[in-house]
């Protein structure tokens, strides 16, 4: 039995029994973090322009999260996996350096309220469709993603939406491998958006959400894919890498689960930024240090995120817009010494064409420190140096960024990030309905009936 039959089965056998009061847990707490991420999201430029071509398409009963609107299922998922990446706080899965939760959650939403799914099926659903991205991005090996050209959460994100999808439709073992077998066809991400600021990133997510729902809506009517779409000659793995490695699909399965092993993003930029403005951010407070104290700053990064926020050095001291800022550490390291903070009101264009900010980008110096990435990519780790103009040094290293597993959110700062981001478009009673909803909802017997607490009420 080859890879791609061997993960198909596992997906097949795999029951909401078999998980963990803490895995359950987990996937409400993504959840939540989904829902604020997509709610927030869909007032950017990027979400509203899919909203209009959604319009266009017949009506439907799919939510979209954060609006009165409603569209056909696929359009759904098409449109909340655009808005949920649009600000750039959505999850990481380090290891894969990509995005399961707005690839797999709009996904399963789309399915499970197209065929009435229990909160318990969506669960399992969302479980396995970050299992899935997480451990092909994973054997593909995130550097080698990049230097392809490629978005591992647009490439990988297919066959985590057409697993989620397919277990909510109930598909059985066969099927659910020819899902994944079309999925390889449809596969898709190019990094080109690097290059202009443009608005394709957010819509990798949307696509692969979509995409993987139209595998598995083939599969469920006959259509066949092929069993060997991973390791095949021609297969994923081997098109989509020039380093794969193969053995990690399979790796551990079943002892562990790679949704408690992503990361929450508390800053609203790339997730290889994150790091690095956390060690600004810790010597500029625990050192009182004020803007125009400081001289010079020095960011050491990891080599595989370099090429997205470091190079090349002109471009990354010169963004011209908001996602290009999003990918600049100079702007990320300028933003928390100025601001003491990197959110989604620093990351505007007048903030981005602000004198300050410019000033202060001049200073910043990214580094590739080969120490930071002997234990990359299972941990990544930054360091910071700031000069001052009176010649004090002042150095730190982050083990471990805040939102990592080891750092993590508790619960109750996710709720209130929830609220902090949700805050200009639902009211606070809407707001708390969601989060006891979300709570409960492996209680929930018929998504449909769910899904409406994600409407705007206003």
């Amino acid at each position: 039995m080859g890879i791609t039959q061997e993960f198909a089965s596992y997906c097949n056998r795999m029951k909401f029994n078999d998980l963990s009061d803490e895995v359950i847990d987990c996937a409400k707490y993504r959840f939540l973090d989904f829902i604020s991420v997509a709610c927030r999201g869909s007032i950017e430029a990027p979400s509203q322009a899919v909203y209009r071509f959604v319009r266009e398409t017949e009506k439907g009963e799919g939510v979209i999260v954060g609006t009165k609107e409603k569209a056909p299922h696929l359009y759904s998922a098409l449109a909340n996996g655009t808005s949920a990446h649009a600000i750039e706080m959505d999850d990481v899965d380090n290891e894969a350096s990509l995005h399961p939760g707005v690839v797999v959650f709009p996904s399963a939403l789309a399915t499970g309220e197209m065929v009435g799914a229990s909160g318990k099926s969506f669960i399992l659903a969302v479980v396995l469709g970050y299992e899935v991205m997480a451990r092909l991005g994973s054997a593909l090996g995130p550097e080698n993603s990049y230097k392809r050209g490629f978005h591992p959460t647009g490439t990988c994100g297919t066959f985590g939406s057409s697993v989620a999808s397919s277990k909510i439709l109930g598909l059985q073992e066969e099927e659910i491998l020819n899902a994944i077998g079309i999925s390889g066809s449809q596969a898709a991400g190019s990094m080109e958006y690097l290059a202009q600021g443009a608005w394709t990133k957010p819509f990798h997510a949307g696509w692969a959400a979509h995409s993987g729902m139209v595998a598995a809506l083939l599969s469920r009517k006959g259509f066949k894919g092929p069993s060997s779409i991973l390791e095949g000659r021609d297969g994923f793995l081997h098109a989509y890498s020039n380093g794969a490695d193969p053995s990690k699909v399979l790796e551990g399965i079943g002892s562990r689960f790679q949704i408690l092993r992503t990361s929450v993003k508390p800053h609203a930029c790339c997730r290889y930024m994150q790091p690095p403005i956390d060690a600004v951010l810790k010597i500029v407070n625990e050192n009182n240090l004020r803007p125009e104290q400081v001289k010079q700053i020095r960011v050491g990064v990891l080599r595989a995120g370099a090429p997205l926020i470091a190079e090349p050095a002109e471009s990354k001291h010169n963004p011209q817009s908001i996602v290009d800022a999003q990918f600049s550490m100079p702007f990320g390291a300028a933003a928390a010494l100025l601001y003491g903070k990197a959110g989604l009101k620093e990351f505007q264009l007048s903030t981005i064409r602000s004198r300050p900010v410019r000033e202060m980008m001049r200073k910043v110096e990214c580094i590739v420190d080969p120490e930071l990435d002997r234990t990359f990519p299972k941990q990544w780790r930054a360091t910071a140096e700031i000069l001052t103009e009176d010649e004090k040094r002042y150095a730190t290293t982050i083990e471990y960024p805040k939102g990592d597993p080891e750092n993590p959110l508790s619960w109750e700062e996710m709720i209130e990030r929830f609220h902090d981001l949700t805050g200009q478009i639902m009211k606070k009673d809407q707001r708390l309905k969601i989060v006891e909803a979300v709570e409960r909802l492996d209680g929930i017997k018929d998504m449909r009936k769910w899904s409406s607490h994600l409407l705007r009420k206003e």
